[in-house]
């Protein structure tokens, strides 16, 4: 059985000849929207999932606008608006060191690297501009967010499973 992981979801249709606006989950927009690549579109990862085929995209502001084979009106558009677009896992592209898969650290314990103490996990990844920024999640109280810079995230453990972090003055309201 395949796994899938998310690169995308559809926002609306962009026309009337079948283009699909496209909120990018991905570092690499260009490779998983490029003409001839296969894509797979569904409402969630254990759902099943349509093949669909890349025949157009291009960068809109902060989004993609696709058209895929066999999507040539807004009509068909309109049927997978909402959906979202995954890619399989063996189609993933090999990282640098030092750079995550989001699904690879979702879920993972954050330490405190000073103290050991564990004060939360990863619950969620935002990309709002120059750096991403994690919400962690602790067993009690209220989550809070962290930027991804080296200054707070010190290590990512893939084989341990675990993330230590350093967390600078303000970034967690204990109150």
């Amino acid at each position: 059985m395949d796994n899938y992981f998310e690169v995308g979801k559809i926002l609306t249709t962009h026309g009337l000849k079948g283009e699909v606006k496209v909120n990018p989950i991905t570092d690499f927009i260009e490779e998983r929207f490029t003409p001839g690549t296969s894509l797979y579109i569904g409402e969630s990862v254990d759902s099943s999932k349509q093949e669909v085929v890349v025949q157009r995209a291009r960068m809109h502001k902060q989004f993609v606008l696709v058209i895929f084979e066999g999507i040539d009106n807004i009509d068909e558009a309109e049927k997978i608006v909402g959906k979202k677009i995954f890619v399989k896992e063996s189609d993933r592209q090999e990282l640098e060191d030092g750079s995550y898969y989001f699904k690879d650290i979702l879920d993972l314990p954050v330490f405190d690297a000073e103290t050991g103490e564990k004060l939360g996990i990863l619950n969620d990844i935002e990309t709002p501009g120059a750096n991403d920024i994690w919400e962690i999640k602790p067993e009690n109280g209220k989550s809070f967010w962290i930027p991804n810079i080296a200054s707070v995230v010190k290590k990512v453990d893939l084989d341990n499973k675990r993330i230590e972090v350093s967390l600078l003055e303000g970034l967690r309201d204990e109150d």
